[in-house]
């Protein structure tokens, strides 16, 4: 399947430059979704990740005669992604606290629990170093394969499930931790 989507990735690159706009909407629309998760992942903001995203598509543009075939399209544009992220995390002023949207139909106190689960979540998600939130982040959040995790972050598989782990560790010590601050 990925092997089929790479050659349709490099078709449509090829498209897009020899002027088809038609080629980069379609690589857009396949990535834009996956790339917000990652982006709301790491910035833990709904329109810094929209910024991020929108400013990694026009790099990636931008940069695109640079694209090297060799390669997968995906773990390319996701370096790129990665790189404005961090970015918009540097540029940020002092992290204000997420907001907890309540509009959401159902129960109010199932709403709340479930939401206040969410924001418990994201936490610690953001208290995890970069290496770890990326891995968890693709595997649980963009559903990526080890293989895939591994190409995109240039690491060896091995790395991948060792930080994996890792991560998995240190996130269930955070959520326990607040479980307990908050019971």
């Amino acid at each position: 399947m990925y092997l089929a989507q790479d050659a349709d990735d490099h078709l449509l690159v090829r498209q897009s430059l020899a002027g088809d706009p038609a080629g980069f909407a379609a690589l857009v629309q396949r990535y834009q979704r996956v790339f917000f998760t990652v982006a709301l992942r790491i910035l833990g903001d709904g329109d810094e990740s929209n910024d991020a995203v929108q400013n990694a598509f026009i790099k990636v543009y931008e940069k695109l005669e640079t694209f090297d075939p060799a390669r997968r399209f995906f773990s390319w544009a996701y370096r790129i992604l990665v790189n404005e992220c961090l970015n918009a995390r540097r540029a940020r002023r002092p992290q204000e606290p997420l907001t907890v949207d309540l509009q959401a139909a159902g129960d109010p106190l199932e709403t709340l629990e479930r939401d206040e689960r969410r924001r418990r979540v994201q936490s610690a998600l953001l208290a995890l170093s970069l290496e770890h939130r990326e891995v968890v982040v693709l595997r649980h959040f963009a559903g990526l394969s080890y293989d895939e995790i591994s190409d995109a972050l240039h690491v060896p598989v091995a790395t991948v499930k060792s930080r994996l782990h890792s991560a998995r560790q240190r996130l269930a010590h955070l959520l326990l931790e607040t479980e307990v601050r908050h019971d």
